[in-house]
C-alpha cells in the first residue's frame, strides 16, 4: 500500500501524478546516456513504466472518469487514443539501434507526447476525479492501479484493445509472457 511521508495512504492521482514524473525524468535521462546499451536499457525501462502505467489506468482509472466525470466517455476515448500514439511509438523505438540519430529523434518525440498527456490529465482529468469521487474511493483506485501495474504487460502491443476488459482478462497472461521474455533477452525493468 502506498503512503505518503505523513503516513497517510495515497490516492489514485498522486500515484498517476507521481509515476508521470518518475516517467518524464527517466526519459529525460537518455540523450545523455554515455552509449547506446546505456540508451537502450533506459529506453526499455521507460517502455515497461509507462505500458504498466497505461495498462493500470486503462483498467481502473477510465471506468471511473467514465461513470463519474461528466462527459468521461469522450475524455476516455481521448486519453486511449493518446495512449495508442504512444504504444505506436514505443513499439517503434523498440526496433530502432540505439547507436542511431533516429533513435534520439524518436526519443524526443516520444518525450514530447509523454508530456503531453500527463500535462491533459493532470491539468484536466485529475481534478475532475479528486471533485467527483470520495476520497477514500480514489485511494482504493490507487490500490488496485499499484496492483495492476505488478501484472501489466511491460511491452507495447500496437494492436491490442485498449480496454478494460481486454486487459483484466488477457493482459495479466500477456503480461507474465512479457516478462519473461524480459528475462530471457536480459531487459532490465
Amino acid at each position: 500500500m502506498s503512503e505518503t511521508n505523513a503516513g497517510q495512504r495515497q490516492d489514485v492521482v498522486d500515484i498517476l501524478t507521481a509515476d508521470h514524473q518518475e516517467m518524464i525524468d527517466l526519459i529525460a535521462t537518455i540523450e545523455g546516456a554515455p552509449d547506446s546499451a546505456q540508451r537502450r536499457d533506459l529506453a526499455d525501462t521507460v517502455i515497461a513504466e509507462v505500458m504498466r502505467h497505461a495498462v493500470a489506468e486503462e483498467m481502473y482509472v477510465y471506468p471511473a472518469v467514465e461513470e463519474h466525470v461528466p462527459n468521461g466517455k469522450e475524455e476516455v476515448e481521448h486519453d486511449q487514443g493518446e495512449h495508442q500514439e504512444l504504444v505506436e511509438l514505443m513499439k517503434r523505438l523498440e526496433g530502432l539501434d540505439a547507436a542511431e540519430q533516429a533513435f534520439l529523434d524518436l526519443v524526443h518525440e516520444f518525450e514530447a507526447k509523454l508530456r503531453h498527456h500527463a500535462h491533459d490529465e493532470e491539468d484536466e482529468q485529475f481534478p475532475k476525479l479528486r471533485e467527483h469521487i470520495p476520497e477514500d474511493q480514489l485511494v482504493e483506485l490507487g490500490e488496485k492501479v499499484q496492483t495492476a501495474k505488478k501484472l501489466a504487460p511491460t511491452r507495447p502491443h500496437p494492436h491490442a484493445p485498449h480496454s478494460e476488459l481486454f486487459h483484466k482478462t488477457i493482459g495479466p497472461g500477456v503480461g507474465m509472457v512479457d516478462r519473461l521474455l524480459d528475462k530471457l533477452k536480459g531487459r532490465h525493468e
